[in-house]
Formats: C-alpha cells, structure tokens, sequence
C-alpha cells in the first residue's frame, strides 16, 4: 500500500537505503542533491517529489549547503520513515 505517495515494495535494511540512494548519485560527489532525491523518489513511483525533495533536504542538511553527505544520511532515513512512509530498518 502506498502512503503519502510513496510505495512501501519491501521494508530496506539502512545499508539497502544507502546503496539505493547512492545510485542517483549522478555527479559522483559522494553527496544527495535536491534534484538528486527529487528523481530518486520519482523513480520510487512518489507523487509531488519536487516538494518532498526539497523538505527532506532542509530537514537532513544540517550544514545547510544543500546537499545531504554521509554524515547526514541518517537524518535522511528518520525523515524517509516519518514523512515518506518508507520502512527501513537497522
């Protein structure tokens, strides 16, 4: 079932969320851009992911230069299971 318009496939372990992520890393940064998310959702089947991309981004950058790095990613997931429905576990 699909909440708040985001599938929920199968729960993920944090490592699958990561390497999942880690894919639309187009630029090879090692950092998640807002445009970055906004197609990793798209891709995910999400609805209004311009939206969520740009709310998960100011919830998880705590360093606010606009992308969320390595250190940030848990911020990322806490957000990705409050806010987007996905379920990931540890």
């Amino acid at each position: 079932m699909a909440i708040r318009g985001v599938p929920s496939a199968r729960e993920m372990t944090v490592e699958d969320f990561k390497l999942w992520l880690k894919q639309f890393d187009v630029d090879g940064d090692g950092r998640i851009s807002r445009g970055e998310l906004r197609e990793a959702l798209r891709r995910r089947g999400g609805w209004f992911t311009t939206i969520k991309a740009d709310r998960a981004v100011r919830r998880a950058d705590k360093d606010n230069n606009g992308f969320v790095d390595n250190a940030e990613v848990e911020n990322l997931i806490a957000f990705a299971q409050k806010d987007l429905g996905m379920k990931i576990s540890t």
